[in-house]
């Protein structure tokens, strides 16, 4: 009953979404709009240009759709000798035990997004998950309002021509590669299936000043720094104040300072050059998302995740989530050059953090740094033929390298490295500007982890087929 329940809330989905893109056909303008079908492909932010004449408030209906179809297979090693039995959950069967994957459909991932124009300059946008893998029901992503124009003072004035601002709970612009991801139902512009191993991705309370003319890009933000709006005055007690026990004191909810600096310049008609750089900060927080903020899921369903798992509760497989809770400190680096159907995409990234709960050295270990480190780099090629750029294939390379704590043969704490790569090459076809056919094969390895993780001698590898519907 509960998988024909789904196909039925599938079913209804894409009706829902075949049915209001019929009726919209003719969509109102909205100004400084990115919108989700193959227009925002390589589109970031949106530009002080992108001017659509206020003739009175119009609203906006669009939405995604996506339906994955996967034969993935995994492994690790279970090392028993090294390490016994190992049951948190009581059901007899070792926690490093693998789900057993079989090719297969997952639940339809739909999005329901309303755009409206408010005023002159001044618009709302909206988000609902309308189906993922971590709620098959119906709730809200977030919204945000964009002023592009105040509506006092002259039309001229440097902030009209030049800047913008964005209040909401929204998705923060932290680097470019979010830009770039799929979201739930949302997956038009990710030319693959996933987005990076680090996925930083979170949605905020908070507002982002932006300058953006003549090429350069100076974002400036700050947030509440968690995912969820909280009033709650924090009592728990910070471990890392036993390095010094004079600094004593309870967990302070911080918020998180964001900042964006970057050059953009279509040069001439065959090359584009973009250079962005980003930082995220928050020095302490009760749950921090920014590496765990996704609330969709991945479309590697159930890789190395163990028998135990469910597609609600182990959404993020494939993902590595360094649980940065409490703080964290990020860089991240993306060069983007498009030379006609040839185009590149680097993300460098670093973090350090730690998490409230995570125990501080203890006499004898100062060396032992209170915080942890992670940091990636990804690479994709992508080279887009045919009219109208409407096929392309590309590859991409994914390094992940984090720190996590243990313990040498005494005992003693120490800090470990464990790395994962992926490789994957991709085929696309853009139907038309609203429908995209994918197809990619993904291996993905895991190095220098622990004989009592999942993740211990742990691959995956296969091939992921997806179609998707974005107006």
């Amino acid at each position: 009953m509960r998988n024909l329940s789904n196909i039925l809330k599938s079913s209804l989905v894409v009706t829902m979404l075949l049915s209001t893109g019929l009726l919209f056909a003719q969509q109102p303008g909205i100004s400084h709009f990115r919108g989700y079908d193959k227009n925002a492909v390589n589109m970031f932010e949106t530009s002080p240009q992108d001017v659509v004449p206020f003739t009175g408030i119009k609203v906006r209906v669009g939405g995604g759709f996506t339906q994955v179809f996967q034969a993935l297979s995994h492994e690790n090693v279970i090392d028993t000798v090294a390490a016994s039995l190992i049951d948190g959950n009581g059901d007899g069967v070792d926690d490093r035990k693998l789900y057993n994957l079989s090719p297969g459909f997952d639940l339809a991932e739909a999005n329901l997004n309303l755009d409206v124009q408010l005023a002159d300059g001044i618009r709302l946008s909206l988000e609902t998950y309308l189906s993922t893998r971590h709620h098959s029901e119906t709730w809200v992503k977030g919204g945000y309002i964009q002023v592009d124009k105040l509506p006092f003072g002259d039309d001229n004035s440097f902030f009209n021509e030049n800047m913008f601002v964005r209040v909401g709970h929204m998705e923060i612009n932290y680097g470019d590669a979010h830009f770039r991801r799929s979201d739930a139902g949302n997956t038009l512009q990710n030319p693959f299936m996933e987005g990076y191993i680090l996925d930083a991705f979170t949605t905020e309370i908070g507002g982002e000043l932006y300058y953006n003319a003549n090429n350069i890009l100076v974002m400036l933000g700050m947030t509440s720094g968690e995912i969820k709006g909280n009033v709650l005055a924090e009592s728990a007690l910070d471990p890392a104040s036993n390095l010094d026990p004079l600094a004593l004191d309870t967990n302070k909810r911080s918020p998180s300072i964001l900042a964006k600096l970057g050059y953009d310049n279509q040069m001439n008609d065959d090359l584009r050059i973009r250079l962005t750089g980003s930082m995220y900060y928050t020095a302490s927080s009760s749950r921090n998302t920014l590496y765990g903020g996704d609330r969709s899921g991945s479309d590697y369903h159930l890789v190395m995740e163990n028998t135990a798992a469910t597609a609600d509760t182990k959404f993020t497989s494939g993902r590595y989530n360094p649980g940065f809770t409490d703080n964290v400190m990020a860089i991240m680096i993306n060069p983007f050059v498009k030379f006609q159907g040839l185009e590149v995409f680097i993300t460098y990234e670093m973090a350090t953090g730690r998490s409230l709960t995570e125990l501080a050295p203890t006499e004898g270990a100062e060396d032992i740094d209170v915080n942890r480190a992670a940091s990636q780099i990804a690479a994709d090629l992508i080279y887009r033929f045919g009219a109208n750029e409407d096929f392309y294939v590309g590859g991409r390379y994914n390094t992940m390298t984090a720190d996590y704590r243990d313990f040498n043969v005494n005992a003693e704490p120490i800090l470990s490295q464990g790395t994962i790569n992926r490789i994957a090459g991709v085929f696309g076809w853009f139907v038309t500007d609203n429908v995209l056919a994918k197809a990619e094969f993904v291996t993905q390895s895991y190095e220098g982890f622990p004989e009592t993780s999942i993740f211990n001698g742990g691959k995956f590898s296969g091939i992921v087929l997806s179609g998707s519907v974005g107006f």
